[in-house]
């Protein structure tokens, strides 16, 4: 398999330090090259599909593919020097062509929901794709996730990728054309830095984030009820059944949302019907670039630290996934085996004017970052 060929070489690489204290300084072997490089990786939409791979000087491995902007895999140590991908991801194309949960994908125009697919720009009424239930998910029928980027590798000191779409007035219903670049960076300290830009000329919603999910363990046969979460929030936004928000922002104080201190998720993911997908309230939202989230393996070691400029992030604890799909380790990805922590504007703010705009106007540019840190703790 292709994705055990780039784990085996990330192992191998790893090591490289550790051999060198065997060795004369004219043996040992060279440092890892920060570098990207490019291989085809199928079709899809009858267009030409890569797949991208970004390595660090440390050895630290991320694959991209331009379908959907898909992070595919994200090679990380664990405190015993073993390789994984901390992300669920797929080793060929085949199977994020098939009806897949977002997995890995860049979101838009719109990440999560909007209610009944409507909403109103001054005096304009707009009616979007409905593909959950009654309402908008995920921009709709075609969202980014299911679209050709145009990719290119950026030659710096940092591997970076750049990746750019145009999305034209009334796709899925959204007015105006939408010019969006995604770059991914991955930088020396492990973090896979995403900068999200956009243009329009005409107003329209804009809310873009990135679907990974994370298993910090490394493999889909163990839940994440073990991982440890903290969130920099001191309060969410409540939901209705059909998981659109009711406009309310609640304390989570005295309630099973309550991450200000790291709480195992498991703990109380009985007490949530149906498990967390809620958005939080994120602390400090001044637009600064800012930690807001950690979460940690007390097996592997691993911790992913989150930081954004975002005022929210929507944690998702797998409730939906079930086992249709099999992750790069050949286990099947089930039922609360992988969650996500989706750095975003509040869901269905075009309907709720008491949460902050997500109105992009011509002339504006739209800016937001994002970084996935993974580490080892002592």
């Amino acid at each position: 398999m292709k994705w055990m060929s780039i784990l085996a070489t990330a192992a191998a690489l790893s090591m490289g330090s550790a051999a060198c204290n065997n060795e004369s300084k004219e043996e040992q072997p060279a440092k890892p090259q920060a570098g990207i490089s490019k291989q085809a990786w199928g079709t899809a939409n009858g267009q030409p599909v890569d797949l991208y791979t970004l390595r660090n000087s440390k050895g630290t491995v991320v694959t991209i593919t331009n379908y959907g902007g898909i992070v595919t895999s994200f090679l990380a140590k664990d405190k015993n020097d073993s390789v994984a991908s901390v992300v669920v991801g797929f080793d060929s194309i085949e199977p994020y062509l098939q009806s897949h949960p977002y997995f890995g994908a860049i979101i838009g125009r719109y990440g999560n929901r909007i209610g009944a697919g409507k909403f109103s720009i001054g005096d304009k009424n707009y009616t979007l794709a409905t593909n959950n239930g009654a309402n908008h998910l995920h921009g709709g029928v075609v969202g980014f996730d299911k679209v050709i980027w145009t990719a290119a590798p950026i030659v710096d000191t940092l591997p970076s990728l750049k990746l750019s779409y145009l999305s034209k007035d009334g796709e899925e219903g959204y007015p105006g054309n939408l010019q969006v670049t995604v770059t991914y960076t991955l930088t020396e300290e492990d973090g896979l830095k995403m900068q999200y830009e956009a243009t329009t000329d005409q107003a329209t919603p804009v809310n873009l984030t990135n679907h990974s999910y994370f298993n910090l363990t490394g493999d889909t046969k163990e839940t994440i009820f073990n991982h440890q979460l903290q969130l920099n929030a001191d309060a969410y936004t409540p939901v209705d059944n059909g998981l659109i928000t009711t406009g309310e922002i609640r304390q989570v104080a005295g309630t099973p949302f309550d991450f200000r201190s790291p709480m195992s998720i498991g703990s109380r993911i009985d007490s949530v019907p149906g498990g967390y997908d809620h958005n939080y309230v994120l602390n400090n939202t001044d637009g600064s670039l800012r930690k807001v989230a950690h979460l940690a393996d007390p097996v592997s070691g691993r911790f992913l630290e989150v930081w954004t400029t975002e005022p929210g992030i929507q944690f998702y604890s797998g409730n939906f996934l079930d086992g249709k799909f099999i992750n790069h380790t050949g286990t099947a990805v089930q039922l609360h085996t992988a969650l996500c922590l989706e750095t975003q504007h509040f869901p269905d703010s075009p309907n709720k004017k008491e949460f902050p705009s997500t109105i992009l106007e011509p002339g504006k540019k739209y800016y937001t970052e994002t970084i996935y840190k993974v580490g080892v703790g002592k």
